[in-house]
């Protein structure tokens, strides 16, 4: 990794860590909407994809821990620590010691709210359901804007945060589908198809995340904005519209595959799903350094890096940090 520089590494590292980050901090708004709106039970029980969507929340301690890295290596990543500030609001609040504090703050917030959430109720909670929510909102949009859009000056997009935010849950709402068993129909349903029920909330998520891109595309080009465009430039080439086009294919089969519903075709929709999600953390973040987006070794080698990491840590943060006290989960499992 640091043969493409101190800075470069740590962009890779950057995009790799979002990537892992997108697993807890995306699937917490869907376990909380499941519980809100008390889809998480079937008959027997649990469903299998919110188990696995609460599986994917207990990794938050894991990639809070490794976002220490981010926090030591601020001036090598985010080049406004080197340059003048260019309003007076962006000489207090874009300074190392608060932009730390900042980040910690989120990281703790999405702790606090995964300690709460990974365990489901007994009942539906409406009040600690409709304030998660909207505290997760909050926290996600300061989050995406601090860690992501002040990479690059170049772009000042208010719909970013929720682009980022729809893109994180779209990439765990997939994995929690790669990683939950099928279940069968429950009896009663009539023909129901397999797979649908998670094929569908998963192609809204896809349709909702091409819209916000093609918003924010269509408000950039046709108010002739030149420096937000250069963004888009920054991020073109021939592999940056691969990755566009790669994002179209993924968005028009899950469209069709609605037509045809199936357990293979909610998998294989699932499984690109998380490769899009993943490399586009790469296409937000590497260009504002590299002013073009390309995979680079350093890139492969921080998201392998990050994977080994987080799987390492995983049983020993358990331990040390245990989301749910023995108490809750002997409560959840009567």
């Amino acid at each position: 990794m640091l043969t493409a520089g101190w800075r470069g590494a740590a962009a890779s590292y950057l995009a790799a860590w979002l990537a892992l980050l997108a697993l807890p901090v995306g699937a917490l708004p869907i376990a909380i909407v499941l519980e809100r709106f008390g889809l998480r039970r079937h008959d027997h029980g649990e469903g299998e994809l919110s188990k696995a969507l609460r599986r994917l929340v207990a990794l938050m301690p894991v990639a809070a821990i490794l976002g220490i890295p981010i926090l030591v290596g601020i001036g090598r990543i985010y080049p406004w620590t080197d340059a003048a500030p260019e309003t007076p609001l962006a000489a207090v609040w874009f300074t190392v010691p608060l932009f730390a504090l900042r980040v910690v703050a989120y990281l703790a917030a999405w702790v606090w709210l995964a300690a709460r959430f990974v365990v489901p109720a007994e009942d539906r909670a409406d009040g600690r359901t409709v304030s998660s929510v909207a505290l997760h909102a909050v926290v996600g949009t300061l989050a995406v804007t601090d860690l992501v859009g002040s990479l690059d000056h170049r772009l000042g997009s208010s719909l970013e945060g929720l682009l980022v935010l729809t893109a994180w849950s779209g990439l765990a709402l997939a994995a929690a589908i790669l990683l939950a068993p099928e279940e069968p129909a429950p009896i009663g349903r009539g023909r129901a198809v397999p797979g649908q029920d998670r094929l569908v909330p998963l192609v809204v998520l896809l349709s909702l995340w091409a819209f916000l891109h093609f918003v924010q595309f269509l408000i950039v080009w046709s108010a002739n904005l030149p420096q937000e465009v250069m963004w888009y430039f920054a991020r073109g080439g021939w592999l940056g519209r691969a990755f566009a086009g790669f994002g179209g294919a993924v968005v028009l089969l899950g469209a069709l595959a609605t037509l045809r519903p199936g357990r293979p075709t909610t998998r294989v929709l699932a499984a690109l799903t998380v490769v899009l999600h993943a490399v586009e953390m790469f296409w937000f973040v590497t260009p504002a350094l590299r002013d073009r987006f390309v995979i680079r070794m350093s890139d492969v080698f921080a998201a392998v890096a990050v994977g080994c990491l987080g799987l390492a840590l995983r049983p020993l943060v358990r331990r040390l940090v245990p989301l749910a006290s023995p108490r809750r989960r002997r409560s959840a499992a009567a």
